[in-house]
């Protein structure tokens, strides 16, 4: 039996950047009885907080949810009635300016920027800096045709690594790269929440869409938590409903 089961977010929980929906919210429920959740992504808190926490229903234990914003650079806990802060990770200014740079030298180098898109590209989420191709507000249906095999995002992604050496760049949800501090990916993020909740990598279990090399999923099965890799939230709901019924 595993005592924490996490979970990627976009493409996972839910699509690209929208809300858990009411069948994924009782699940995740159902699941905070049984063993502790955990949640780690590429998005920052407020992303967290909108996607996820104003979507579960009153009955979900929040004392056994862990939530891990920018790829597990940060921790935030439901102790108190309130969520705080147990650490977060930042980037320096030097180190910001150095990576928003290269993103648009790399954009120019592979001639994939594309024509037309929604709000700003480039986010700066603390600890983690991320490039969404159409911007941070595009339609879900433009993202999805964007780049669905990752074809794009790997040709920008091996033209960053060689721009910014010493830097994770990992690919996540529909048109997403992330940069993180090198060694800092989801198995990092994983090996801190061991630290910090006191289960070890084997009391754990992840589940994500983006398990493959270069996936930002990926990370996880490396570290050696046990994996299982879904199509898409309908796919996770029923691998969490298959969890509860063995837990129970």
């Amino acid at each position: 039996m595993k005592k924490l089961v996490a979970f990627d977010l976009d493409g996972t929980l839910a699509l690209s950047k929208q809300a858990v929906q009411p069948d994924m919210g009782e699940a995740l429920s159902d699941l905070l009885q049984v063993a502790d959740v955990a949640v780690i992504s590429g998005g920052d808190w407020p992303q967290f907080e909108k996607q996820i926490v104003q979507n579960l229903p009153g009955r979900a234990d929040l004392s056994r949810l862990w939530m891990m914003p920018t790829t597990g650079t940060k921790l935030f806990v439901h102790r108190e009635a309130a969520w705080q802060t147990v650490y977060a990770e930042l980037f320096d200014d030097a180190e910001r300016k150095k990576i928003v740079d290269a993103f648009t030298a790399s954009l120019d180098a592979t001639g994939f920027a594309p024509e037309k898109t929604w709000g700003e590209r480039i986010e700066d989420r603390g600890s983690q800096i991320t490039f969404s191709a159409l911007g941070q507000q595009a339609p879900i249906e433009e993202k999805e045709h964007w780049d669905p095999k990752f074809e794009k995002r790997k040709v920008i992604q091996a033209d960053l690594k060689q721009r910014l050496p010493g830097l994770a760049i990992n690919m996540g949800g529909a048109t997403s790269i992330d940069i993180t501090r090198e060694g800092v990916d989801k198995g990092y993020g994983l090996r801190k929440l061991a630290e910090h909740s006191g289960y070890t990598l084997a009391d754990m279990l992840f589940i994500g869409d983006a398990i493959f090399p270069g996936g930002n999923d990926y990370p996880a099965k490396e570290a050696g938590v046990d994996v299982v890799k879904v199509r898409d939230p309908a796919e996770t709901i029923s691998v969490v409903t298959a969890i509860v019924a063995c837990q129970k």
